[in-house]
Order: structure tokens, then sequence, then C-alpha cells
């Protein structure tokens, strides 16, 4: 892998006429945020821009207000520039089919901070030391000489403030970061709100559920204990992806669990699961096991099958 630096892209998207990014599979705020927020810095500089994420599913409603988000196109209908840029993607696979749009660019770039990531690109600005992808991304845009208004501010603080839990496990960098972009003028209670602390009332009604079924191995991770919980593709209804995501932070808080493990069925016998630990299990090793990656206490993976044999075979790798 070639490791690059925010000046190293930033030559590159300099001289850019056109540029297509792409965020990963069912987004989040850190990926959706990260391609906004260099669309509308490079869009502002004449460049033909366009943002896209595989899959079918639609634009998370809590990011739609996100100054950029008119620049985003169903995967469908992407052009496919010159330059491609991928953000906050760990691996190839997470791009679906629009892996094939990155392979075949002229250029293309990979920007990440999954310390899972072993680049793909051409190009690869990758920093497990950083908080979220749209610091990178900050960097970059800074590195253009990009006027970091509220826009763009507000769609890196949405990537921020969700990958660091509201600035609970945040590096002294993002926290300074972070005052630079309230400088600008982003709300930042207001998209606390939104990101973090908003879901429609069907949700409450599918964590009742989600939970009352949780079950916890205190022997599991040599003594430090897993909880985990199962939703079922019928059991979601009208309940959007953005918020099943999101099911993993209340399973998390369980004192006696040290991991935390929530198994999403997105089609039937098709799961995408979601890790998180405390500070005694490093989850990347785990995840990759299933072929999967992340963060040391922030990790996840695909797999397939019917959910007893999916559950077994989780239970079994720890």
């Amino acid at each position: 892998m070639r490791a690059s630096t925010p000046q190293d892209v930033a030559e590159v998207l300099g001289d850019a006429t056109a540029v297509t990014i792409l965020c990963h599979v069912r987004p989040d705020p850190d990926t959706i945020g990260s391609g906004l927020a260099l669309a509308l810095g490079l869009s502002r500089r004449g460049v033909d821009v366009e943002v896209s994420f595989p899959g079918s599913e639609k634009l998370p409603r809590s990011l739609t207000a996100l100054a950029g988000a008119d620049l985003v196109v169903p995967a469908g209908e992407v052009v496919g520039h010159p330059v491609v840029v991928s953000v906050d993607v760990a691996t190839l696979g997470r791009l679906g089919d629009l892996g094939a749009v990155f392979e075949r660019a002229e250029h293309n770039i990979v920007i990440d901070h999954h310390v899972s990531n072993s680049g793909f690109g051409e190009l690869n600005l990758i920093d497990p030391a950083a908080d979220c992808t749209s610091i990178l991304i900050l960097a970059v845009l800074d590195e253009l000489g990009a006027e970091i208004d509220a826009d763009i501010a507000t769609c890196v603080y949405a990537g921020l403030i969700t990958d660091t839990g509201s600035f609970k496990w945040a590096r002294p960098e993002s926290l300074r970061v972070g005052a630079r972009l309230l400088d600008t003028g982003v709300d930042g209670a207001a998209w606390s709100r939104v990101l973090l602390d908003s879901h429609p009332v069907s949700w409450l009604s599918l964590v009742s559920k989600v939970l009352g079924g949780a079950r916890f191995d205190a022997n599991a991770c040599d003594g430090h204990g897993v909880i985990y919980a199962v939703v079922e593709h019928d059991m979601m209804g009208p309940v959007g992806w953005a918020d099943v995501e999101s099911i993993i932070d209340v399973l998390r808080v369980a004192e006696e669990a040290e991991v935390a493990a929530v198994f999403k069925e997105t089609a039937p016998s098709k799961w995408a699961v979601s890790l998180r630990a405390k500070d005694k299990v490093d989850l990347v090793p785990l995840a990759g096991a299933h072929g999967g990656g992340g963060h040391r206490r922030a990790a996840g993976y695909s797999d397939s099958g019917v959910v007893g044999d999916v559950v077994d075979r989780f239970l079994r790798s720890l």
C-alpha cells in the first residue's frame, strides 16, 4: 500500500475537473458527512461532483438536511468520473456494485480511518489515529484552500459527533476540531439532537422487542462477558435502517458485558453484525475472523444463513 498525505490527495483533486465520491453501504453520518463536505469544497472550485452509495436504501432522513445532499445520486445513475474517491470505506466490498466504478477510474483515492483498511486505492490516506474520516476530509480541504463555512463544517461535524459518541471517547485533537467547527456557526445542540437523540415512536416498540430477546453470556470473552440480540427482517416494519443501527448503542450499556453484538437481518438469511467493546477486547481480529473489520472498540461483519447458525459461529469465535 502506498501511504498518502492530505497534500498528496489535494494535489490530485486540485487538478480534477470531475470527481465521483463514494460512500459505504448503509451509510452513516461519517461517510455521508465526509462525502458531502468534500463535494461542497470541490463544487465551489467548479468541479463536476457526484456522491453516491451502494444499495437501494434512501439517504437516512437525519442526513437529508445537510448541505450538499442534492449532490447525492442513486447508485444506478452514477456516471463514474475520471477521479473517484471513497470515504470511510474500509474495504472495496463495502462499495458493493460501485466497487467497479472505483476500480475503473483513472485515479482512485481512499480516505479512511479504519485500522483494518489495508489500502485499495492509487492513493491511500488512512489514519487509524483519527476519530473519524471527516477530520481527514477537513485536512484535505484545508490543503485545497477551501473556505470552511458553516455548511461544510456541519457536514464534518456530523461525522465527528457520531463517531466520537458526542465526544465521549474523543481525542484532544477532535475536541479542538469540534471547537473550530462550532466557531463557524454550526448548531451543535440541534445536530446532536437530530443525529443522536431522535427516533420515531415505532423505534421504541422495536427496541422493546429486541432487548426482550437479548442474551447474556458471562463466560464469553475469557470471562469478560458478551451480550447479544437479534433483529429479524420482519421485526423492523417501518423503522429505517439508520434507526436499527442505533440499537447497538442501547445494548452496549450493560455493565456486565465487555462486548455487545447485534445481528440485523438485512434481507432473508442475510445478516449485518455490529460489534462494540468497552476496553478489554480488541474487536478488529474478531471481526476480521468473519471477513469484516473496523476499529478496536467498534467493528462489524456480514454473514448469511439461519439465525441460529450465524449466532453460533460468532459465539464459537470468542
